[in-house]
């Protein structure tokens, strides 16, 4: 999985000056190491794929020809495909790019706890310590990605393409026998798109987040600087502004029915030299109209009677859910009235998220400071009631939902994944017992799929629909090994069985493949073009893996191409209709020297 880019420049004036405060404020609770303090050292990672298997052999290069004096490697099948059977009685190497370790661990099941939130404070100097962390790393390469709905709260519309989580087709989890087709995407009489939308950055004075954009049958809506706008689908006019009393400090990829979402807003501006103020306001967006239904906020959990502070916000039916280190409230989306708010140190534990669409996942911290644990909990939207209930391995520190239903969700179990992907196994859950049905390991090395560890609804590149997992692996040498010539695929997992199906999906040279959302039992994805090349929007099929392209972008060459001046791992990618949006998650005070435009908004159209 790809590196985040190095850091540009020092963090907001300068190292050593007094940054933003980790999320959910100083004071609140922080983790400990993998398995708590005391605990014993988690096993090593699984060695990447060329290097042995059995301990006292020597270690073998991972890539490349190996030195002189090292053992020759086999040569390997084609990439993203099952080797060929080994003879009788030897063991078979898995191919590149599936999983090499087994599937089916046994963990336990933990009885339901009480309701609640809390946890031990850090001393001051040490949350001084982490918040200045915090600020380099949203310097470095912050943003959020959103995991998007395919359940009925949705109306056919592409609510955010930027992530995985839709559930479509084989929702059960088991092993889908009619996969693939029945998307709503249509092929256009002409697949050769137009720019039609061109929005430079907003003036800012420091690090803002942008997060949240969302497609309807009029619009496409866009987080501002305090503020949400809508811009016409084919001109990138202003049709409606909604001003906010602060910034949007979150947003949530599903929509209703009727066209509403919720978001997490600050209680007031941000005024220089501070730049940042508590996210405790709660909100529900009309997409159509540009009004704020309501807003609200509420105390309790660690906060005490402060406002408590959110990080994350999601929607699940009829309710309204928002998480973070204070603790996690809920709330019915007709008139913002609160279902349930954060507790006060309740068995040790507090709801540092949720995961929506289709069904209300919980990823609950639990236990005293030094010996936590996380907690998977399907919960009744209405009342908050766990369903089911499942205790993640130890080592993991946060849990990542990618899908509701059927649940899935990733880890990094042992901090295994030394990428900062986020991810280093995939949990099939049943939703209705609460029993882990498979793991799958995913080797960062290997895969593409991104997950923000530290908030509970925020993977891309991931989706997940006819009982399948789908993946993309990491850019490889494509046929011609030619400089640039780099590619890659999209390959599937059973979530019954955990076991890796033969289709995949290749790029093509030159091209890289990047999952969106799912359509159906199809695939939505964006392919990332070379150079010389524009982008494509294409729908794969979820069962053979076939392709078909909806979507070609105009050539854009030279440095300053708008379509090339986004990061598919920093940017939201909605599709929806023959119309294509690229759109940033963050930005910074402009650079007066900078010759190269900075895009906040760019859109294109077959229409």
């Amino acid at each position: 999985m790809t590196q985040p880019p190095p850091p540009p420049n020092q963090p907001p004036g300068g190292f050593g000056a007094p940054q933003d405060p980790p999320p959910g404020g100083f004071g609140a609770p922080q983790d400990p190491p993998p398995g708590g303090f005391g605990a014993p050292t988690p096993p090593p990672a699984q060695p990447p794929y060329g290097y042995p298997q059995q301990p006292g052999q020597p270690p073998m290069p991972p890539q490349g020809q190996p030195p002189y004096g090292y053992p020759q490697q086999q040569p390997q099948p084609p990439y993203g495909q099952p080797p060929a059977q080994p003879p009788y009685g030897q063991p078979q190497q898995p191919p590149y790019g599936y999983p090499t370790q087994p599937q089916y661990p046994q963990y336990q099941q933990a009885p339901p706890p009480g309701s609640g939130g809390g946890g031990k404070k850090l001393s001051t100097q040490m949350q001084i310590v982490i918040a200045a962390v915090v600020a380099v790393v949203l310097i470095v390469g912050g943003g959020l990605w959103y995991a998007n709905s395919g359940g009925g709260d949705e109306k056919g519309k592409d609510a955010k393409g930027t992530s995985g989580g839709t559930t479509t087709g084989g929702a059960d989890g088991g092993s889908a026998g009619g996969t693939g087709g029945g998307g709503k995407e249509k092929v256009p009489a002409s697949t050769a798109a137009k720019m039609t939308v061109q929005l430079p950055q907003p003036k800012v004075e420091d690090v803002t987040d942008v997060s949240g954009s969302w497609i309807t049958d009029k619009a496409f809506v866009k987080t501002g600087v305090n503020s949400v706008v809508a811009y016409d689908l084919d001109k990138g006019t202003v049709l409606w502004t909604l001003p906010l009393t602060g910034q949007v400090c979150g947003a949530s990829a599903h929509v209703t029915a009727d066209g509403k979402t919720p978001i997490l807003f600050e209680a007031s501006k941000r005024l220089p030299p501070k730049n940042y103020q508590p996210c405790t306001e709660v909100g529900l967006v009309d997409l159509n109209t540009g009004k704020l239904v309501w807003s609200t906020s509420v105390t309790g959990g660690s906060a005490g009677d402060s406002k408590a502070k959110f990080s994350e916000v999601t929607l699940s039916g009829a309710t309204v859910a928002a998480g973070g280190t204070d603790g996690g409230a809920a709330f019915d989306v007709a008139n913002g009235n609160p279902r349930w708010k954060p507790q006060a140190n309740a068995d040790n534990c507090y709801d540092m998220g949720y995961g929506g669409g289709e069904g209300l996942v919980a990823a609950r911290k639990c236990g005293p400071y030094g010996s936590q644990y996380v907690l998977i909990q399907n919960l009744n939207p209405t009342t908050g009631a766990p369903i089911a209930q499942f205790k993640m391995p130890a080592g993991v520190d946060y849990a990542s939902v990618v899908s509701t239903k059927p649940l899935v969700v990733a880890a990094d179990v042992g901090d295994a994944a030394t990428d900062g992907s986020g991810i280093s196994d995939f949990f099939s859950i049943d939703e209705k017992t609460g029993k882990l049905k498979a793991k799958i390991t995913a080797d960062s090395e290997r895969y593409a799929a991104r997950c923000r560890s530290t908030e509970v609804e925020n993977c891309s590149k991931v989706v997940v629909g006819n009982g399948r997992l789908y993946l993309p692996t990491e850019e490889h040498e494509g046929s011609t090994g030619e400089y640039g010539d780099e590619t890659n695929e999209i390959v599937a997992f059973d979530l019954a069985s955990g076991k890796p199906v033969p289709q995949k999906a290749d790029a093509g040279d030159r091209y890289t493949l990047v999952p969106l959302r799912m359509d159906g039992g199809n695939i939505i994805a964006y392919k990332l073009p070379p150079y010389d090349k524009g982008g494509r929007i294409v729908s794969i099929d979820g069962g053979s893996m076939k392709e078909t392209t909806l979507l070609e972008n105009p050539v854009e060459k030279g440095s300053n191409s708008p379509e090339r001046s986004f990061s598919s791992d920093y940017a939201e990618i909605d599709y929806a209709d023959g119309r294509l949006f690229l759109s940033e998650v963050m930005i910074d005070k402009q650079r007066s020297a900078s010759s190269s435009k900075e895009y906040l908004v760019v859109g294109y159209s077959t229409r």
